[in-house]
């Protein structure tokens, strides 16, 4: 349950190369740099509910580790896959939609810190997130 809380977005690390690697567009990527992204999490066992509220959108997922849901990214981006648990990660393995290309996603506590690193085609990015 280390991941219950409402984290806000502090730092961000190689995020506008993963998203130009991701297909996102120039203005989109500025943008989304700059998203105020804020992310709640609820766990309850193997069931999650997140929500993630930015400058853009506000969307609530659940999902139980495991099992397959469908996701869209802010960009419209649409992604099929299922998150689990690996030690005290939380590892996402996601396909996109459109090109059947796979976008890994990791969630892990670090100190105070909530770390997202995203790998999408050999391009790794983090985003640093703070209670």
């Amino acid at each position: 349950m280390a991941f219950n809380g409402t984290w806000k977005a502090d730092r961000n690390e190689n995020y506008e190369k993963f998203m130009e690697a991701m297909g996102v567009n120039v203005m989109k990527r500025k943008l989304g740099a700059h998203d105020n992204l804020k992310i709640t999490i609820q766990q309850d066992g193997n069931k999650f509910t997140v929500k993630e509220s930015s400058n853009f959108r506000t969307i609530d997922i659940e999902f139980t580790l495991g099992v397959n849901f469908e996701y869209s990214l802010a960009d419209g981006t649409e992604l099929s896959g299922s998150w689990n648990m690996e030690g005290n990660k939380l590892v996402g393995s996601f396909t996109r939609k459109d090109n059947g290309k796979a976008l890994t996603a990791y969630r892990e506590i670090v100190g105070d810190e909530l770390v997202q690193t995203y790998v999408y085609e050999g391009v790794e990015a983090k985003r640093f997130f703070k209670r």
